[in-house]
């Protein structure tokens, strides 16, 4: 046992095992979100095999382009990069709790006296190695399957067909088994929480609440996030307390996905349901796309309702009850169908009412809501009678028309807070509120990207594997660590993780928006009557906790 350990020790690449070193040390520099031991671990043991495998490419790149190779045995050599590898594994693993620190600063948070070196270097390890005999199977399924192809076609078309069989093979495991059985019980397990009964949530008693006594909407079917959305928020009274004058109970309106059999006649079920509570009647309306489980931020709608003074109605349609990385992996088309069959229904009735006789219309979501709601509608096919704007918070990485904008934004301006055209219809904002642009003028459309700097979500870039991202070059976003630094497939890795911890960041950081940058957004979207003094009274009032 211990001489084949020993073998497979010696006959591991010295060139990735030497890359194997430099990217593990590479992956505890700092990137957007501070990380445990056991994320860090992960991702390092990650990083390592992805060096390593990258070496073993250019080992035999290089032997297959026949140039000149070192003689004689290589024991001496994998030990003096081992030990080399270890030493910058150690020097490097000493500086880790200081560029945790560095991003833990920025946002606030108490600073971390260790990076529990020893734990994560275990994590680290034990990934590595499930990785490397993952590979080891992965070669010798290769090697097998190209030796018996080589006894009837040349050499090197018997590898090629072998790798394509291996990779094949491997693709179909991991995506037709492992993948969908995987997939079936979170599906499973999704499904169950929603369906799930809050007891301490129950149905509303009033006749005007979705879900109540003479609604359209069946309370059962709302779903776990949408009973949520339609018991919390505030109420007249709380808001009337607020403003020490009257307020009007703010009208929500959600439908769940077993509320109606398509999507279509969900769509309908919420125009009519809107109807029936007289949301045309309300000063604004707002369409509102749910993220893949179907939550609405409260901190988004909360916010906006007290601003108007509860003169407010809004309408959701789930479209999922999956979480929303989930909800993109497998259903990616179903929320913009969503999305879609909403805004026509809506759209559709609030254009046949007279302009002076309507609410003004708005459009908003978060995340994965923020992507949908950006494919909900084509701005020509409304340019005719124009929505009056929208608000957008945390729009992902594949939006097309946040990437459009970003990437035509006017030199000068930064990738993480963009200036477009002369800003009379889209602007962008974050924790500073940059809304208030020297010059220019809104428009009739007003549209808002609320985005943070932080937000892996929105700045995760698969082209960050081989170049650097535009967001990490010149001036840095306020909470992002001065000491990060862009490379190659290593950085791609760690946004990568960044993205799949986004939501556990502190309030207003990383991708958990916060209630006082959700009122600056609105003011400059909804332009409500209300001075500099309410405002900052308004955020006070909401940095003590959720509106209740």
């Amino acid at each position: 046992m211990k001489s084949s350990v020993l073998r497979l020790l010696f006959s591991l690449s010295s060139t990735g095992l030497a890359l194997a070193a430099l990217f593990f040390a590479l992956s505890l520099t700092p990137s957007l979100m501070p990380r445990s031991y056991a994320v860090q671990g992960a991702l390092s043991g990650v990083c390592a095999s992805a060096g390593y495998l990258l070496g073993i490419l250019l080992a035999w790149l290089w032997r297959y382009l026949e140039l000149p190779m070192r003689r004689g045995p290589g024991n001496d050599v994998l030990l003096a990069v081992a030990f080399l590898g270890l030493l910058v594994a150690i020097v490097f693993l000493w500086q880790t709790a200081d560029w945790q620190n560095s991003i833990r600063e920025l946002w606030h948070m108490p600073p971390v006296d260790s990076a529990d070196p020893f734990k994560l270097a275990g994590v680290a390890a034990a990934v590595f190695t499930a990785l490397f005999l993952l590979g080891t199977l992965f070669r010798s399924i290769f090697v097998w399957l190209s030796t018996k192809f080589s006894k009837r076609i040349p050499h090197r078309l018997a590898m090629v067909f072998g790798l394509t069989l291996t990779c094949l093979l491997f693709w179909s495991i991991g995506q037709g088994i492992l993948l969908r059985a995987a997939l079936h019980v979170a599906d499973s397990s999704f499904q169950a929480v929603d369906a799930a009964m809050d007891e301490d949530i129950p149905a509303p008693s009033q006749m005007d609440k979705t879900g109540g006594p003479q609604s359209l909407v069946s309370w059962r079917g709302l779903g776990r996030q949408g009973r949520h959305f339609i018991a919390s928020g505030p109420t007249a009274s709380s808001i009337g307390d607020f403003w020490q004058a009257p307020a009007k109970e703010p009208i929500r309106v959600y439908v769940g996905l077993n509320n109606a059999n398509t999507v279509e006649q969900r769509a309908k079920l919420a125009l009519r349901e809107l109807q029936r509570q007289g949301g045309f009647d309300r000063s604004l309306l707002v369409i509102i796309v749910p993220t893949g489980t179907g939550w609405v931020d409260p901190a988004a709608m909360d916010t906006l309702e007290y601003l108007h003074r509860g003169d407010v109605a809004s309408v959701s349609l789930q479209y999922s009850y999956l979480s929303s990385w989930l909800s993109i992996l497998v259903e990616p088309e179903y929320g913009a169908e969503s999305a879609r069959a909403l805004f026509r229904e809506i759209y559709g009735y609030w254009t046949s009412l007279p302009h002076d006789k309507r609410p003004k219309l708005y459009l908003y979501g978060l995340s994965l809501g923020a992507l949908n709601s950006q494919l909900s509608t084509d701005l020509l096919d409304v340019v005719g009678d124009p929505y009056q704007g929208a608000l957008w918070s945390g729009p992902p990485f594949q939006s097309e028309m946040w990437r459009t904008v970003t990437e035509g934004r006017l030199p000068g301006s930064p990738a993480w807070l963009p200036r477009f055209r002369d800003g009379s219809i889209i602007r962008f904002t974050n924790q500073e509120n940059a809304l208030e642009l020297p010059g220019a003028t809104w428009g009739t459309m007003r549209i808002v990207y609320l985005q943070y700097a932080s937000d892996a979500v929105t700045f995760f870039e698969p082209q960050s594997f081989y170049r650097e991202p535009a967001w990490m070059k010149g001036k840095r976003g306020p909470d992002v660590s001065p000491r990060l630094r862009w490379v190659p497939v290593v950085t791609m890795l760690q946004l990568l993780v960044d993205m799949t911890i986004a939501t556990t960041s502190p309030i207003g950081y990383g991708h958990v928006y916060a209630p006082q940058h959700y009122i600056d957004a609105w003011v400059a979207v909804t332009a409500p009557a209300i001075s500099a003094d309410q405002i900052n009274a308004l955020k006070r009032r909401f940095s003590r906790g959720p509106s209740g």
